[in-house]
């Protein structure tokens, strides 16, 4: 299993988040935006009554063959990891 993550974000702003939150997987950066919009999670955000274009916070469970098992869109952070977590080892002791 392997946890990545993907953001708008340049590599050095990157490097400093991942050090300052000090996580344990790698963090990639899509200035671009392909690889978000091919996921489809570069849309319209609404804030404070104003409309942008942002990155919708979203997780993607990918399974061994490269497809996309199960998808959670617009995440909220509290609690989510533990979610993905339980479904991702039940996935791996029952796989369907």
């Amino acid at each position: 299993m392997a946890i990545l993550g993907v953001s708008a974000d340049p590599e050095k702003a990157l490097a400093n988040f991942k050090k300052k939150q000090k996580l344990n997987f790698p963090l990639l950066g899509d200035p671009r935006h392909k690889m978000i919009e091919a996921y489809g999670v570069w849309r319209p955000k609404k804030f404070m009554g104003r409309i942008f274009k942002g990155i919708v916070r979203s997780t993607f469970l990918i399974g061994p063959d490269g497809r996309i098992e199960q998808i959670w869109d617009e995440v909220r952070v509290k609690g989510h990891a533990a979610e993905v977590l339980e479904i991702t080892q039940s996935r791996q002791k029952n796989p369907s």
